[in-house]
């Protein structure tokens, strides 16, 4: 079954006591390993909905910003460059339709805030080693906050008490998906002779004890 028709059969858990994570089976499609609870949305998204929007707006910038980072890096692999070029265009789509929503409901974009959650998922990039490793890695990371991004706008869009915003992130939860799939099929076409498979539930394992500290502030990944 394609991706994004298995992304309505994702599962999350609601916790009693009310934490953020919870376990979820490994048939989950994004294989992400502890789930966004909906009282994320309630607790803290409704309450602070300017400032998740400025953070989203910048997490598409810093989304446009590493896929440029990669065509520079590997200016030779035609398709790789060819795949970010388009997407560097549909990140800076989202984010200028951010800042409309933003102008639109009488905010202002304020000022850039540090990703803590992206900032250790890089410290899972490989330092040093070869120049396959290095693109595995690089991808891998790309696709690990994808798939978290892509999972916390369906947590928004199906318990946000907002009908524009729960269309917007449903809609932006399948580009998400998109690229998470991109990023994935990056690795495997061009870092094939190392175990792409491994790897990638390398960085789910890291990803899973890093997210654990995540789920309480107002910003996309925070």
């Amino acid at each position: 079954m394609p991706l994004l028709l298995k992304l309505s059969a994702l599962v999350f858990s609601l916790s009693a006591n009310k934490t953020i994570f919870a376990p979820v089976s490994e048939r989950t499609i994004l294989k992400l390993q502890l789930p966004t609870d909906p009282l994320w949305v309630k607790n803290v998204v409704e309450s602070n909905i300017e400032e998740i929007l400025t953070d989203h707006a910048f997490c598409e910038q810093k989304a446009a910003s590493n896929a440029i980072t990669l065509i520079v890096q590997n200016p030779n692999l035609s398709d790789l460059v060819q795949e970010m070029a388009a997407l560097v265009q549909e990140e800076m789509d989202h984010f200028k339709r951010v800042h409309d929503i933003i102008l639109e409901r009488g905010y202002l974009l304020g000022r850039e805030r540090k990703d803590n959650y992206v900032n250790e998922l890089r410290k899972f990039i490989i330092v040093g080693g070869g120049r396959q490793e290095q693109l595995l890695d690089r991808l891998l990371f790309s696709a690990m906050i994808e798939a978290r991004s892509c999972e916390r706008f369906k947590v928004m869009s199906e318990h946000i008490n907002d009908k524009q915003l729960a269309d917007f992130y449903h809609e932006l939860m399948i580009s998400e998906a998109t690229h998470y799939s991109t990023f994935i099929r990056l690795a495997k076409k061009y870092c094939g002779e190392l175990d792409v498979d491994k790897r990638w539930k390398e960085f789910l394992a890291y990803e899973a004890q890093v997210i654990q500290n995540y789920g309480k502030a107002e910003s996309i990944h925070g």
